[in-house]
């Protein structure tokens, strides 16, 4: 009987669940909360990938089913609780006598001091990262560093996750280390025009970083702007930034759309906000006028009653592109501002009052 169901819990399956079935309940779960996306959770992301760590390797599984959560990470209870593993290096002290089985599968954390933020982005490179099936970013190569070009690996294109040192089983089980730290992150803005964010773009920038030995280095870093996006989206660049030595992997440089003021459009959400100015005499007699969409459509305009200060009339679907829903667009709201005349002349004011 299984002691703890928390870990399944996590990945949404069953303790009777196939390895097929954690992999997929890893994936669901990882492209959900993802600090990178609008429902991220970064604690929540390194719960999951250690979940995923734990139940991924056949070994380390059945000690977690047998024996909890603490026992699966090497913090074995004593010798007198019903662990026969109790002895085997005390409480904190890791499993030093147990082996993996050869060739098992699951990951390596970075070390046994404890599972760190940087293990739960290199389990998501390894997976796959957001090439998991998911609509969300993708990148190439240069993006969130990972090998495939997908997912952000804080530990370089070298595949593979460090390990605690120390023989036993995959993971964390030989002997304990100290963990190094996560790398910083770098933010910077990203000017981006709204017709770029409406159409969508490609921007290159050029970085400069420091190398393992201190010298500097320039690099080209590709952006693929997708249609819809906002300001205050996040892009990552795991592993290439300054190198860091106290944590053994480069910076992650970090890119925040900002977008920047156009002359004619205004955006509100999903939807684009036109402002169209009528004269006076137009706003009470009529008129006939041409607009011009962000795509390049023109779309007539005319009135034969009066229009109030404010009127706004709507089409739908010709507003910004929706990034989550592929092929949907908000609206365009055309607002109507009458210009008032700063003065009158004495036989405008007449006709005014002669007629109103």
């Amino acid at each position: 009987m299984v002691k703890d169901k928390k870990l399944y819990n996590l990945l949404g399956v069953e303790p009777t669940a196939s390895e097929a079935e954690i992999k997929k309940g890893y994936r669901k779960q990882a492209l959900k909360y993802h600090p990178d996306k609008p429902t991220g959770d970064t604690e929540k992301f390194k719960e999951i990938s250690e979940a995923f760590d734990i139940l991924s390797n056949a070994d380390k599984r059945e000690v977690y089913d047998q024996y909890g959560l603490e026992a699966a990470r090497g913090n074995a209870p004593a010798a007198d609780q019903g662990n026969p593993f109790g002895g085997a290096g005390g409480a904190g002290g890791g499993f030093s006598g147990f082996g993996g089985a050869p060739g098992g599968g699951g990951f390596r954390s970075s070390g046994g001091g404890g599972f760190s933020n940087a293990d739960a982005f290199n389990i998501f490179s390894q997976m796959g990262g957001f090439g998991m099936g998911d609509d969300g970013f993708t990148f190439s190569s240069s993006g969130f560093g990972g090998q495939g070009g997908q997912g952000g690996s804080p530990f370089g294109s070298s595949g593979g996750f460090r390990s605690g040192g120390g023989g036993g089983m995959p993971g964390g089980f030989g002997q304990r280390s100290q963990p190094r730290p996560d790398p910083d992150t770098v933010s910077m803005p990203l000017p981006v025009s709204l017709e770029d964010l409406y159409k969508g773009a490609t921007k290159k920038m050029k970085i400069t970083r420091k190398d393992p030995n201190g010298s500097r280095e320039q690099k080209i870093l590709e952006i693929n702007i997708k249609p819809g996006w906002k300001s205050g989206t996040k892009i990552n660049f795991s592993n290439e930034g300054d190198y860091q030595p106290e944590c053994g992997a480069r910076q992650t440089i970090q890119f925040v759309i900002e977008e920047k003021p156009n002359p004619i459009f205004k955006r509100d959400g999903n939807n684009i906000i036109l402002t169209v100015h009528l004269t006076f005499k137009e706003s009470l007699t009529g008129f006939e006028k041409d607009v011009t969409t962000i795509d390049g459509r023109r779309i007539p305009l005319s009135r034969s009653n009066p229009v109030q200060p404010g009127f706004t009339t709507t089409y739908p679907g010709l507003g910004m592109p929706i990034s989550k829903s592929p092929g949907q667009k908000g609206d365009l709201e055309i607002v109507f501002k009458v210009d008032y005349p700063t003065s009158l002349t004495p036989a405008q004011k007449e006709a005014i009052n002669t007629n109103f």
